[in-house]
């Protein structure tokens, strides 16, 4: 085989290499996990500005939402599951469906939700919810404590965030933490919502700071009723975390800066 002939085998088989490599990546993407990183405070206490996961991509079926930037390649939903009261699942937010949002799911088609002086009822019943230790954020460049009054200095000269922090409980016996700073914000005292067949109430665990099922679907704000076929999977796992402090010309700081206790929980 002459040089050139080589030359040409050689990047043949590299470009089949990048090929089938894209292919592979497509696919695992598509259909079995993707990363979604927190762009804001709506989740906390269980996400905080700064945390890395995976998002599985099979539990809940597949949709045109599942493939990259949206490709209308599959027809409705295959392989449809309803989500579970209590599921932290990745969707694209109503109405025009251009951004991925995460929230927890509350209700699902034809449950009753209302929320009055801060306690979500479903169905009549208030979901039951007690006072727990405070929420403890330590003060970084992706975690500024935006209310002043909650903010103090610990021993160690560092500082931290302290925000009232609560554990509800779904009549499905799921479990998680919620943050309710303000008392009468405009999301404590809701109509009751009949949630449309098909369709999700979804709430951010950080009440007073997440705009979500309890306000009109407005682009970039609010969701409203979300359609289950705007699913794009259920958080799977923290991959990393990071305080925001890291510089990329001092890779130590790559260290330094990552949260190690969030990193491996699961949901």
């Amino acid at each position: 085989m002459t040089r050139k002939k080589a030359a040409r085998s050689e990047t043949g088989d590299f470009v089949a290499f990048l090929v089938k490599l894209a292919l592979f990546i497509l696919i695992l993407r598509s259909f079995i996990v993707s990363p979604f990183n927190i762009p804001s405070e709506s989740m906390q206490p269980r996400l905080v500005v700064g945390d890395y996961l995976l998002v599985a991509k099979w539990p809940y079926g597949f949709s045109q939402y599942s493939l990259p930037f949206s490709a209308p390649l599959i027809p409705g939903r295959v392989l449809p599951h309803s989500p579970e009261p209590g599921d932290v699942v990745v969707f694209k937010a109503p109405p025009n469906a251009h951004e991925d949002y995460i929230k927890r799911v509350i209700g699902l088609s034809g449950d009753i939700i209302q929320v009055t002086d801060g306690v979500v009822s479903i169905n009549g019943t208030p979901v039951e919810r007690k006072r727990i230790d405070d929420f403890k954020l330590p003060l970084s460049a992706n975690s500024p404590c935006y209310r002043p009054e909650f903010e103090s200095v610990i021993q160690e000269g560092g500082a931290i965030c302290r925000y009232p922090q609560f554990q509800e409980t779904l009549p499905n016996g799921v479990t998680y933490r919620i943050l309710d700073v303000d008392q009468n914000s405009e999301g404590d005292n809701t109509q009751a919502f009949v949630v449309p067949e098909g369709h999700m109430f979804l709430m951010g665990d950080n009440r007073d700071r997440s705009a979500d099922s309890r306000f009109p679907a407005q682009e970039g704000q609010a969701i409203g009723m979300v359609p289950e076929e705007n699913l794009v999977g259920k958080a799977l796992v923290s991959v990393f975390s990071t305080d925001g402090s890291a510089e990329w010309i001092k890779p130590w700081t790559w260290f330094t800066a990552a949260r190690w206790d969030r990193i491996g929980e699961r949901f």
